[in-house]
């Protein structure tokens, strides 16, 4: 076990991957010599030369396209865009041919690559750096969409991202890249995608979150807990396409009431969509009305004003109030 934090933990399993296999490359603006913007692939190309780790131009479309003519010719790239909010420029490359390429090929072609982009919120970004757009992607069937909230989480769930024969859209919380250390082993380990973490169990309610919501929700909880009699459930999806039905529906059955927690906006978010499962599959097993915790429907806020425009212990204490109030 070695202690260390996310942008760490990224950093060594690309690093174990590329050893690992020589068909994984990675591409994306300034990740050779810079290693990146926030050093996700520091010290890479001094290991692995400039064929395997490729410094690109400012051209997103480019970057994700080039990845998808590897991917199907053989290679496993890992292509990074050092914003989520940028990937708009390559949402062509990433829906219409990344998603469908083994549907439209009838099973002939697939694609093994990798998307890694850094997003969320609390860091003082300007605009379109701090976007929550993984809703845009759950209307993308083929496409896999995975957010870590740990490094352990990070380490494992990545190496299963680059070893999975069909495309993933894998996001990095920033706030979280340094936020905090944790023990990981150096060996290898994967992570199931689709899959969802039982954080913590409880009885009296259930809160579902992922990526950069985790770390916050836990410590609500935890507050909560201290002061009064309650028991709360915590589910971290890890991915939300597919998402994990199963885990979802046996702890709401279980407790009776959810809060959803994300960062991304209320309308057409994964929120929705869970909320949506739900009803449809454990409505009578409620007690009360499914309460989201979410970003407003804004485009994201200049810095002064986002702690209010985030989801924050307050507004989860409300939404816990609330849906307790049934």
């Amino acid at each position: 076990m070695t202690s260390m934090t996310m942008i760490e933990a990224i950093n060594l399993t690309l690093r174990k991957e590329m050893e690992r296999d020589n068909k994984v490359v990675c591409l994306g603006e300034d990740i050779g010599k810079n290693g990146g913007v926030f050093r996700a692939t520091d010290g890479l190309q001094a290991v692995f030369g400039e064929e395997r780790v490729v410094d690109t131009p400012i051209a997103e479309s480019a970057i994700v396209g080039a990845a998808v003519g590897m991917a199907t010719r053989g290679l496993r790239p890992v292509a990074e865009i050092q914003f989520l909010g940028f990937i708009y420029e390559a949402m062509d490359q990433m829906a219409a041919q990344a998603a469908r390429i083994r549907f439209r090929s009838a099973g002939t072609l697939n694609a093994p690559m990798v998307v890694r982009a850094p997003f969320g919120g609390g860091v003082r970004t300007p605009e379109l750096h701090s976007d929550s757009l993984e809703g845009l992607f759950l209307h993308s069937p083929g496409l896999k969409v995975v957010m870590p909230s740990s490094p352990y989480d990070a380490k494992g769930l990545l190496a299963a991202a680059i070893r999975d024969n069909d495309p993933v859209l894998f996001l990095e919380p920033m706030k979280l890249y340094r936020a905090f250390k944790e023990d990981v082993p150096e060996e290898d380990y994967l992570l199931e995608l689709g899959k969802a973490h039982v954080l913590k169990e409880g009885e009296d309610l259930t809160i579902i979150t992922y990526g950069p919501t985790v770390p916050l929700v836990k410590n609500v909880v935890e507050q909560i807990e201290k002061t009064q009699n309650l028991s709360i459930e915590i589910i971290d999806l890890r991915t939300i396409t597919p998402i994990d039905e199963e885990t979802i529906l046996a702890s709401v059955q279980k407790t009776g009431r959810a809060v959803i927690v994300h960062e991304a906006v209320k309308t057409g978010g994964p929120g929705a969509e869970i909320s949506a499962l739900i009803n449809e599959k454990a409505l009578f097993h409620l007690t009360a009305p499914i309460i989201r915790v979410t970003g407003f429907d804004t485009p994201y806020p200049v810095p002064s004003v986002e702690d209010d425009w985030l989801p924050n212990a307050t507004r989860i204490g409300e939404g816990i109030k609330e849906v307790l109030s049934h």
